[in-house]
């Protein structure tokens, strides 16, 4: 069943992210990271599309140690937010100060997994080529896909902790309540557990209405990226 993990490691971890810089990072070399990808055959959305492949990208660092039954007892998943991928996770000010030797989650003792959540990374996503017809996915979809992606592709039954930022905060949510004996514990990072309303719904429509108001949208069937759509989007996200 879903726990907390003791506040002084949550506290801990906040500290160590806020206090790093990427000179300290620096003096710690990654951990050898393997990546992959996984494909779902005819994978069913809650929208009832279905997709003949979705595929689920993903890096990894360490290795998964069993125990006499063959389970993996070490396994950590973590979880990016909107826009990002796992990989944003290997940067100096993460990497650096949580996956060395005698670290948080130091990759010598932790079976570490940084997917690519559907519409982000290397994964499956909209502008490999279907844009507009790429089936409505929502956070119940893309928590499934990162199950199954473990379960099926990874051979991973439990986690020892899901740490999730932003976005994969909220998925961290739908995990617990979803598969609440899959992980021993969850870390949601930067969101709350309520629906997305205020100056935040409000400012995801605008960047939503900036690219669907730009001619060279064309309803999502563009042939080059509509540079006006992507300004206007990247000036309210930054």
């Amino acid at each position: 069943m879903v726990q907390s993990f003791p506040r002084l490691f949550t506290w801990v971890l906040v500290v160590v992210l806020l206090q790093a810089s990427p000179s300290a990072g620096q003096q710690n070399a990654n951990p050898a990271t393997t990546e992959g990808d996984f494909v779902v055959k005819n994978f069913k959305f809650r929208s009832g599309e279905t997709l003949p492949e979705l595929r689920l990208h993903y890096t990894t660092l360490g290795k998964p140690v069993r125990d006499a039954q063959g389970r993996v007892i070490n396994a950590v998943l973590i979880l990016h937010g909107t826009g990002g991928s796992g990989h944003q996770f290997l940067q100096p000010i993460f990497a650096g100060e949580l996956f060395g030797a005698g670290q948080l989650l130091d990759a010598t003792r932790y079976y570490v997994i940084l997917p690519d959540g559907i519409g982000h990374g290397k994964s499956s996503k909209p502008s490999d080529g279907l844009h507009a017809h790429f089936p409505q996915y929502d956070y119940d979809d893309m928590v499934l896909g990162h199950y199954r992606l473990l379960t099926e592709g990874l051979g991973v039954n439990h986690l020892r902790l899901i740490l999730g930022t932003s976005m994969g905060c909220m998925h961290s949510f739908v995990w617990g309540e979803t598969y609440p004996d899959f992980m021993d514990a969850l870390m949601p990072l930067a969101c709350q557990p309520v629906q997305i309303a205020g100056r935040n719904r409000v400012w995801r429509k605008m960047v939503m209405n900036a690219i669907r108001n730009d001619p060279e949208w064309k309803g999502g069937e563009y042939s080059a990226e509509p540079q006006q759509a992507v300004r206007t989007a990247l000036d309210l996200l930054l």
